[in-house]
């Protein structure tokens, strides 16, 4: 086990309604592949990886790290949801907790995002009381817009990084709407 701030890792795996968050395993590695290399999750993140790339580069399980929650459906994983402390690729999130979501094609306009990642934040704000969390996406990326707004995080501020104009959002624990 390791630490996430103050609290241990990983936590006991998180069930919502539909999903259960928990940490990565062998089993999940042809998924994480896939939503890697697909070309819809890839549309506003830099484009796609390579997919004998990632096939190389990830023998076995999807990296194990505090903070790194799989989502699965079913008994498969869909998507994957992070709450790490940025090291400063985004100037306006260094040192602060940053959550990320990517999700299969296959599992977007079905809710499972916003269920995931608000079973993620409440987990966050009862190990982290207090402790804000930041988000960045694109402006252009309509449904992660959306998402950051049903979630309860409030804009900062928005700059223009990797040529398009980004979004830069804050939640804590008093915000989260239902």
């Amino acid at each position: 086990m390791t630490e996430l701030g103050s609290t241990t890792w990983p936590p006991a795996p998180i069930r919502t309604e539909r999903l259960v968050l928990r940490e990565p395993e062998d089993r999940d590695r042809a998924a994480a592949i896939e939503l890697l290399a697909s070309p819809e999750v890839g549309t506003y993140l830099g484009g796609p990886k390579p997919r004998d790339e990632l096939e190389r580069e990830m023998p076995g399980a999807p990296s194990r790290r505090p903070g790194h929650f799989v989502v699965d459906l079913d008994g498969a994983m869909i998507g994957q949801i992070t709450l790490y402390r940025d090291t400063g690729h985004i100037r306006q999130a260094a040192g602060r907790t940053e959550l990320g979501y990517l999700f299969l094609p296959q599992a977007w306009g079905h809710g499972y995002a916003a269920e995931a990642c608000a079973a993620a934040l409440d987990w966050f704000a009862s190990a982290l009381p207090g402790e804000p969390v930041v988000l960045a996406t694109q402006t252009a990326n309509v449904r992660s817009m959306r998402l950051a707004a049903k979630l309860g995080f409030t804009e900062v501020e928005r700059f223009e990084e990797w040529g398009a104009e980004q979004w830069f959002g804050m939640w804590s624990p008093a915000t989260l709407s239902d």
